[in-house]
């Protein structure tokens, strides 16, 4: 095997056995090695500049894994945060990820994306990083979730807001001030006040 060729292998392996072109580039492999590699069948292409070994298993969601290489500040949400956290029975048929006011939606043909952009306040509150197959992925946690999802009911059903916070209420670990707190940087506490006075 080329010496190239080993070296591509060996650096695609040291992270995690994906890469995005760009970050395989700065690592030292040439665009060049990249299509060999392609041809070869060592590695596959998984979406427009993202690569990943053939013989990686991917025990994670794999359309979250490729969604968090190729967006970087993607921080996923609503749908797909409920249902990472087990509090919804809705099968997400979309990726839901916020990113930052003004920032560019990634271009990504599948999975199909559903972009919310945020202010900073609410963008940056209440982010939790998770390990998913060595790749970082940035997801919001129980309690933002739930207030970010009574903020983009329309966007959802507010009966599936309704349901994740009753099914959050009834784990002994549900935090009601911290719920307030992020209701409150989601300006959604007087809409939540009614359904959790009827949960207490």
């Amino acid at each position: 095997m080329p010496a190239n060729i080993q070296k591509a292998l060996e650096i695609f392996i040291a992270h995690n056995g994906i890469l995005r072109s760009s970050e395989a580039q700065k690592l030292g492999v040439h665009p060049e090695t990249i299509n060999r590699l392609v041809e070869r069948g060592l590695i596959t292409k998984e979406e427009k500049g993202l690569y990943r070994l053939i013989d990686k298993e991917i025990e994670e969601d794999p359309d979250i894994i490729n969604v968090a290489k190729l967006a970087p500040k993607a921080v996923f949400c609503l749908l797909t945060a409920l249902s990472f956290h087990g509090i919804t029975r809705e099968i997400p048929r979309k990726v839901y990820i916020a990113l930052p006011l003004g920032y560019k939606e990634p271009d990504i043909s599948h999975p199909p994306l559903e972009v919310i952009h945020l202010s900073q306040k609410p963008y940056e509150a209440g982010i939790e990083s998770h390990n998913f197959s060595g790749v970082a992925v940035s997801i919001y946690n129980e309690a933002k979730t739930i207030t970010d999802c009574f903020k983009f009911r329309k966007k959802i059903g507010e009966n599936v807001a309704i349901e994740a916070l009753k099914v959050y209420m009834q784990r002994n670990n549900h935090d009601i001030q911290l719920l307030l707190q992020y209701a409150k940087i989601n300006r959604v506490g007087k809409m939540m006040e009614p359904y959790l006075r009827a949960l207490l």
